[in-house]
């Protein structure tokens, strides 16, 4: 029988732990602790299926921008009242993509020329602090000058403070970019814009 000729492999952008400052593409090492751990065993399961001749792309996605759920929307309510604000140091960095352009990349990626990790995130990855600002500005609403220190991170959020919150993640989509892809939101703001419901037109 004709079996699938294509996996796509949900993965995420933990599999590189924290890269600072750097800027990574898919050819970047694998990173440290639990999150990256998950990631590089999840990746290995699909072994079988390249062994069997599918044409396998491991999904690795950023933050995915959506008032529905994930980190967005856990956060609006919060700078809506006014009091949104940077994270720990505020300097690292988030690798963000908008949920109308991950859908996008998915089905790029199942018809595109692609095998192995893809970064499914936007061109331009921001530090905290700047997506602080801009999520300030998208529903008008001023932030806190000060940040949450990461101490009280570490304490609310546990392990996903040390691995996900505080850790810097500055990937580029060099995959998608080299195979044609075209974001629809390739700034921060403009991914807000579309991501948050009533704010595309303000």
């Amino acid at each position: 029988g004709s079996g699938p000729g294509v996996l796509l492999s949900a993965s995420a952008i933990g599999w590189y732990g924290d890269t600072g400052d750097r800027p990574t593409d898919e050819s970047g090492p694998a990173g440290q602790g639990f999150l990256a751990d998950v990631c590089r065993r999840w990746e290995q399961a699909t072994a079988p299926a390249e062994t069997a001749g599918i044409r396998v792309a491991h999904l690795r996605t950023g933050i995915v921008l959506s008032d529905q759920g994930g980190a967005l929307a856990k956060q609006l309510p919060i700078f809506k009242l006014g009091a949104g604000a940077p994270l720990g140091s505020g300097r690292q960095w988030t690798s963000w993509i908008s949920l109308r352009d991950e859908l996008g990349a998915i089905a790029h990626c199942l018809t595109a020329d692609v095998a192995g990790p893809v970064n499914l995130v936007g061109p331009a990855p921001v530090t905290n602090k700047d997506f602080t600002k801009a999520l300030g500005r998208v529903v008008h609403r001023p932030t806190l000058p000060i940040a949450v220190p990461g101490f009280v991170l570490k304490a609310a959020l546990g392990q996903f403070a040390e691995d996900g919150v505080l850790v810097g993640q500055r990937l580029m989509p060099a995959v998608l970019e080299r195979t044609g892809f075209s974001f629809q939101d390739a700034d921060i703001e403009s991914g807000l814009r579309s991501s948050i419901k009533g704010s595309h037109h303000e």
